[in-house]
Parts: C-alpha cells; sequence; structure tokens
C-alpha cells in the first residue's frame, strides 16, 4: 500500500529554522542600538523602556509610521538591501523629530514570500545603522514570512518610531510669525520620495539598467536612486537650546510646497526664493530625460531641501553657521509673511 505523503509548515512554504537563522544573525546588529533604557532582550513578546524622569518633567510621547515605498523595487533590481534600511528608519524620525521629539526606540516590519536570512539580516543591518545615526534604540519587530504573497526575492518594510519631548518644549509653530527665516537643509538627493516618476522615467522611458553609469550623477543609476534618506536628528541637536526654533518640516512626498504649510498658523505663508539651493543633478535628470513640468517636480520631490527650519531672522545666520560646523549644507531660502496661502516662489 502506498504511503500518504505528509504536509508540513516546511513544504508549504514556511521554514521556522531559517526563521531562528535569521534571528541568530541580526541580533548582535540589533543589541548595538540599545540604549541604557531598554530592559528587555531580544525576543521577548513586547519590549520595555523605561522613562528617564529626572530629564523629562511632563513627558509627552510622539509616534511615527512610514515605509520605504517603491524604492525597493530599485533594491530588487540591483540586489542591494543594505541601505533601505535607513531610509525606514530616517522617514520615521525626521517626521517625529518635527515636534521636538527625541527618537527614543523603533522597531520594524519585514515581510516576504521566502525568507532568505543573509539578506534580510542585510536589511537589518541598515535599520540598526539608521538607529544608531538616529540615536535610538530597534527594540523590536516583526518577521513574517507569507509564501505566494510576494514576488520571487521582494520584500516590504513598515517602520514605526517613538520619541520624546517635555509638554512645555513641543515645537509645534504657531509663534510663527511674518518676517521669520525660512532655512533649508540640503537632502542627499530623491530620499525616499517620487521613485514611481522616477522609476518610470529611467528604467520604462528610458530602458536604464541600474548598472548604467551616469556622468552627470558621477556614478551609477543604481547608486544613486539607493542613496540613503538623510536623518536629521543630530542638525537638530545641535541648534537646540542656542536657538530659538519655531517650526520644522520634513520634506516628503509633496516637496516644500505640500509639507511646509502644515506647520503653518492662520495667516501666514512663505515666499521661497527660486535659485537659493543649489538642486541636486539627480532632479535635473529626471526632468530633461522625462520632460517632466516643473511643477509636478515641485510636487514630487524634495528638489535638494530635505529639512526645513523655522526660527527668528535675527537668528538665521547663528543658525546656518552652527548646521555648517556640524556637516549640514544649509541655505537661507525664504521668510514668511502674513497675507498668504502656503507657499509661492519668487526668483528675487
Amino acid at each position: 500500500m502506498k504511503k500518504k505523503s505528509r504536509l508540513t509548515y516546511k513544504n508549504a512554504g514556511v521554514d521556522i529554522d531559517e526563521g531562528d537563522r535569521f534571528v541568530d544573525l541580526i541580533s548582535p546588529l540589533v543589541k548595538k542600538t540599545f540604549r541604557p533604557e531598554v530592559m528587555t532582550d531580544i525576543g521577548s513578546f513586547g519590549a520595555l523602556f523605561r522613562i528617564n524622569s529626572k530629564k523629562y518633567k511632563t513627558p509627552v510621547l510622539v509616534s511615527g509610521t512610514d515605509g520605504v515605498g517603491t524604492k525597493l523595487k530599485v533594491a530588487f533590481l540591483a540586489d542591494r538591501h543594505d541601505t533601505v534600511g535607513i531610509d525606514l528608519v530616517a522617514m520615521c524620525v525626521n517626521d517625529i523629530l518635527t515636534s521636538g521629539a527625541e527618537p527614543l526606540f523603533f522597531l520594524d516590519y519585514f515581510a516576504t514570500g521566502k525568507l532568505r536570512p543573509e539578506k534580510a539580516a542585510e536589511v537589518v543591518k541598515g535599520i540598526a545603522r539608521g538607529c544608531m545615526e538616529a540615536g535610538c534604540s530597534l527594540v523590536g519587530g516583526e518577521t513574517a514570512e507569507m509564501p505566494g504573497f510576494y514576488g520571487k526575492g521582494e520584500y516590504d518594510l513598515s517602520g514605526f518610531a517613538v520619541g520624546i519631548v517635555d509638554r512645555d518644549k513641543i515645537i509645534n509653530g504657531s509663534r510663527i510669525k511674518d518676517g521669520d527665516a525660512v532655512i533649508g537643509i540640503s537632502s542627499s538627493g530623491l530620499h525616499s520620495n517620487g521613485y514611481s516618476l522616477a522609476r518610470k522615467v529611467f528604467f520604462d522611458l528610458r530602458r536604464m539598467s541600474v548598472k548604467k553609469f551616469l556622468p552627470e550623477l558621477g556614478c551609477s543609476l543604481g547608486d544613486e536612486l539607493l542613496r540613503p534618506t538623510r536623518i536629521y536628528v543630530r542638525a537638530y541637536n545641535a541648534l537646540k537650546n542656542k536657538v530659538d526654533i519655531k517650526g520644522m518640516a520634513h520634506i516628503t512626498g509633496g516637496g516644500i510646497d505640500g509639507n511646509l504649510p502644515r506647520v503653518f498658523p492662520k495667516g501666514v505663508g512663505a515666499v521661497i526664493k527660486e535659485g537659493s539651493w543649489p538642486v541636486h543633478p539627480i532632479f535635473e535628470l529626471i526632468r530633461k530625460l522625462g520632460n517632466v513640468p516643473d511643477k509636478d517636480m515641485k510636487r514630487t520631490f524634495n528638489m535638494g531641501i530635505g529639512y526645513i527650519i523655522i526660527v527668528d531672522d535675527r537668528e538665521k545666520d547663528r543658525a546656518v553657521k552652527i548646521l555648517e560646523r556640524n556637516g549640514f549644507n544649509s541655505h537661507l531660502i525664504g521668510r514668511i509673511a502674513k497675507g498668504i496661502g502656503g507657499v509661492i516662489y519668487a526668483k528675487d
């Protein structure tokens, strides 16, 4: 009599042993990010993190979540996975930073059809690097192996950041007034936004390979498109307690037009001076190769400004000098004006 074959979880596509090996690979990376406040080790059902009651008198927690988007498609094409984790952390911590929050801890969600421990460990390596740059702990995450749900070799990422700020030190833009200075801090490139348009231009319209060297960029297309999103925690830390920061904006999808007005009180807007900062060559290349209208460029990309800080006009020069001394290229890109809505651009 013929024996019936037995169906196991591994036969169905989920390998628990590989999952355990993945945890072993990432444990040293994760532990390097632990701050003294972390109270649990890897593998707990929940992560415990104590609040420093001496440092914060009226603590308020600030949380944010985000992903990397279709930039992951470029990572799949290039088979390079060590930078998208930095993007994941950056997109979350830069958001909560706008309230003046100190990033405390981070959690990630990694989902794939078939877990490849070495590849997944490269992703977590980037997440750990991002956490160390932001000064927060990678306290936990979830790895989901879902056969048949994702294409071969593909995965998705989500991140969750929690920070803290004293209630009376929350930065919410309410004190922004007419005449305040708008300071833009340079981005590293595309960051993690606008990749649906960028991929359309380079891969669909122009049929380029990620390996193609582009003289305008000084590197391969893949290297440029996978350049990590800049983390601005150190920029804020350099300024706080030295300059009165009235408002901050993380320039993501929607560009300056869609993000800067989110911090304005009623009755004011911003006049942004065209040409007051250098535009990274990647943006000009997308505009040229795709014949993309200027309006769409500004509403899709950061255009070279990844983060904006608003200060009193009397403090603008000191703020720029402090940022420059700490390695952040910064530019006076505009001013706050009453009676206008949102953002308008001026040539002089």
